[in-house]
């Protein structure tokens, strides 16, 4: 069982991102605020859930939270600042459209760009710790989900509904057939160093 909070006095949010690792597509993240009273036996890591799980959440934590938000950071701004910066804006961002200011934030992961003045605590795989985290995990998954699967449409040869712009085999195969799009990261290493891009 998840834990509720890890301060009881103050309003906490968590916060999460989804798409760091990926080849293509903007990086998601989510924050959210839950009450200290909220359960659900099924919310967990978003890793460790279905996606038929992921979907039925992602309503029950949009009502149930006291605040949510997701936030994007495009391919563009991803080769600019490097992957890494650009997963810390997307929270930012995230936590920018908050209707309810939070008193502490709780980040997956153990580094963090500090937040305005909102103390911060860096938890490593805090998704599978903190309910909070966890359906911030939810919502940052599904939303970028929800991008690739509509670049799939464009694009179907990369089989993005599928693999969602990891680096796997099929995918990393079909760069080697077409090259790259519009909405690969440049920044990112698209092959290994064995194989070449056809010319």
């Amino acid at each position: 069982m998840l834990k509720k909070y890890l301060h009881k006095t103050l309003i906490e949010a968590g916060c999460d991102e989804a798409g760091r690792g990926c080849l293509a597509g903007p990086v998601y993240a989510a924050a959210v605020i839950l009450p200290k009273n909220f359960k659900n036996s099924l919310l967990d890591d978003s890793k460790k859930l279905t996606d038929k799980q992921r979907k039925e959440l992602r309503p029950i934590i949009e009502e149930k939270a006291i605040s949510w938000a997701v936030g994007i950071v495009s391919v563009e701004e991803i080769d600019e600042i490097n992957i890494l910066n650009a997963s810390f804006l997307a929270m930012h961002r995230a936590i920018d459209q908050l209707k309810t200011i939070p008193e502490s934030l709780l980040i997956d992961g153990n580094r963090f760009n500090k937040y305005k003045n909102i103390p911060h605590t860096c938890i490593i795989q805090g998704d599978g710790i903190y309910l909070s985290i966890a359906a911030a995990s939810v919502l940052a998954k599904t939303y970028r989900d929800d991008k690739m699967d509509e670049l799939h449409q464009q694009f179907p040869h990369y089989d993005w509904l599928h693999n969602r712009a990891y680096a796997t085999a099929s995918h990393r195969k079909a760069i080697q057939k077409f090259g790259i799009t519009d909405h690969h990261r440049k920044s990112f290493r698209q092959l290994p160093k064995q194989l070449k891009f056809e010319l």
